[in-house]
């Protein structure tokens, strides 16, 4: 991290931890603030910042969170990828509701989302896929995420096999790879303050409405 980029982090870290967040009301719109929020964590030059833990659990209730990236978000939700034979995959296809949660520690700062889960298009899944790599595209048609690997060799023989399947044209997307969208329910801010009295902020969906409340730290 540069000077520059020390000095700005130290500066809005600084103002959150003195001034926290002030009195909002339904007509504040909470994805304006996470996009500041969001930004800030971006120019902090903290590597990474996109980096959200995904927690999902399976029919019977039993949970499970990994740390995965977000690729894209707006009014209608945060997405993020991944394969759906995946354990995230088939926990969201049996209990289709998530909670994600980023936390941008430098600046003393989390953001919790709460909501349903759905799958996005096809045709969305493909335009993001192109914009990989192509060897992060040549691993997701290798890989058969969450399944057990006898032997690392045979990833390796799969990633040359399809290396070779592809060798000189495009990469198509692999049917069981693409995206899914959370749906915020609820959304909360949370700003660390002096002597952990913290401020929280949490927006909660009334049909199409958003009811705002403060919370204890």
């Amino acid at each position: 991290m540069s000077l520059r980029a020390k000095l700005k982090t130290l500066l809005t870290a600084g103002q959150g931890v003195t001034l926290g967040l002030p009195d909002l009301t339904p007509s504040d719109d909470p994805f304006v603030l996470f996009g500041e929020w969001y930004r800030a964590a971006q120019e902090s030059g903290m590597l990474l910042p996109e980096t959200m833990t995904l927690a999902t659990s399976t029919r019977e209730g039993r949970p499970s969170a990994r740390a995965v990236l977000l690729k894209g978000w707006g009014e209608n939700g945060f997405v993020f990828f991944t394969n759906y034979g995946s354990r995230k995959s088939r926990e969201l296809e049996a209990n289709p509701y998530a909670a994600l949660s980023f936390h941008w520690p430098i600046l003393q700062r989390q953001v919790r989302i709460e909501g349903p889960v759905e799958r996005i298009s096809e045709e969305e899944s493909a335009a993001y896929f192109r914009t990989r790599t192509r060897a992060s595209r040549i691993g997701a048609w290798a890989s058969r995420q969450s399944e057990v690997l006898e032997d690392r060799a045979i990833l390796e023989e799969k990633v040359h096999q399809y290396q070779e399947r592809f060798a000189g044209g495009d990469i198509s997307l692999p049917p069981f790879w693409g995206g899914f969208r959370v749906g915020p329910e609820s959304i909360e801010f949370w700003q660390g303050r002096l002597n952990r009295l913290h401020d929280r902020i949490r927006y909660r969906r009334d049909g199409s409405e958003w009811q705002v409340e403060r919370l204890y730290p």
